[in-house]
């Protein structure tokens, strides 16, 4: 196998938020610096002056290091996430050849604990999935890594099929202090996970406030400096138990009272709306809506539909403390979405008088996060409501 490099693995654990333990490690290439520091070896790999034979040989002999070291782990619990990177995959002139499988081969290293981590998305598709099919035949789980980065992430999805999806570090962290796209943008990609079966991973976790985050995003997996630096060495499996249930008892600590006002936030609305459907029952006056609590209630419009989902009422907006008709909507049609056939088929199933509430979507004319509630109002009108969403 290689020779010796001045390049060697450190390991950072993995932390599985439902038992609080280690269950994996990201092989990380280091080197000494002028002073005899471990530093990150990631410039001399996007260093111009290696070129891509050396940076691959590099690559490999790091690989054959971790795998040697992970091959005399005690525990068989845990897995290793090797980082390949997917410009390299291009290079591969024989898809049969990979050296990742000879090395485990070599080292009898169970192929179910090794995860091959696909970082960067300039890659044939095509070929890209055939050397995915290839690890997969040999019991390897598969890792995009770094997603949310780049041009081609959701191709790179549908070529690997991941069993593990890495959150790109920037973004999360990006998320983590607020920016609303950010955020947006973690939410859907825990979503993606949720429905294809990837467990999500957040990188880069630095804070009590990150880790937190990463819990409201749904992420099953945590790893960064919150818990350890990459090391040496393999840790015990439970070596922070404590500190990650402690974290999880703070969310929930710190969860309940919002979640609680927000109940009690869309109790009030449902009765308000409940109270608003029996109004529209006779002829109503849209003014005298105003003393009503609707600025409390976050209601920002409500409009009539027929059984068809066509709208047959201008939008009624409430801002101010005032209300005004908007006639441009009359006629479109909302049979098309969810909360609309919902409520038609809870109906179908003899459930009737229930408001059926949308999914959380921005507004476009208010750039509010909103969400619709929808009433059957009598047998012919559907009252629709938009109202402001929680973050």
């Amino acid at each position: 196998m290689p020779e010796k490099s001045t390049l060697f693995p450190y390991f950072q654990p993995i932390i599985a938020i439902a038992s609080s333990r280690i269950v994996g490690y990201e092989a990380l290439a280091r080197q000494y610096d002028a002073k005899g520091n471990v530093v990150s070896a990631g410039a001399l790999f996007s260093s111009a002056e290696l070129d891509i034979k050396r940076r691959t040989e590099l690559d490999r002999q790091v690989r054959w290091q971790a795998l040697e070291k992970f091959s005399q782990q005690a525990d068989s619990q845990t897995y290793l996430a090797l980082n390949i990177s997917a410009a390299w995959i291009e290079n591969l002139r024989q898809l049969n050849a990979l050296p990742t499988l000879r090395m485990l081969e070599e080292l009898n290293i169970d192929r179910q604990r090794i995860v091959v981590e696909i970082s960067d998305a300039h890659v044939d598709p095509h070929k890209l999935k055939q050397i995915v099919q290839r690890y997969r035949k040999h019991g390897l789980r598969v890792a995009i890594g770094d997603f949310g980065a780049g041009s081609s992430q959701l191709e790179r999805v549908i070529a690997i099929q991941p069993d593990i999806i890495k959150i790109d570090m920037r973004l999360f962290k990006r998320a983590a202090r607020g920016s609303s796209i950010a955020t947006d943008i973690v939410h859907l990609m825990s979503r993606l996970g949720q429905r294809t079966g990837a467990r999500i991973v957040c990188e880069g976790v630095e804070s009590d406030e990150e880790f937190l985050f990463g819990l409201n995003c749904g992420a099953q997996f945590m790893q960064g400096f919150l818990f350890a630096k990459a090391k040496a060495d393999f840790l015990p499996v439970n070596s922070f138990e404590q500190h990650a249930a402690s974290l999880r008892g703070k969310f929930v600590k710190n969860t309940l009272p919002r979640v609680q006002k927000e109940i009690n936030a869309i109790n009030a609305t449902k009765t308000l709306i409940y109270r608003l459907a029996e109004a529209l029952q006779d002829d109503f006056n849209l003014n005298e809506l105003v003393s009503w609590n609707f600025t409390q209630s976050g209601v920002i419009r409500f409009y009539l539909c027929n059984n068809h989902g066509d709208q047959i009422s201008p939008d009624f907006n409430f801002s101010e403390n005032q209300w005004f008709t908007d006639p441009r909507k009359i006629g479109f049609n909302w049979s098309w979405r969810p909360y609309f056939f919902q409520m038609l088929a809870l109906e179908n199933c003899g459930d009737r008088d229930r408001i059926v509430t949308s999914e959380r979507y921005r507004d476009f004319e208010t750039s509010q996060l909103c969400k619709t509630l929808a009433l059957r109002l009598d047998h012919e009108r559907i009252l629709l409501v938009d109202t402001v969403a929680g973050d």
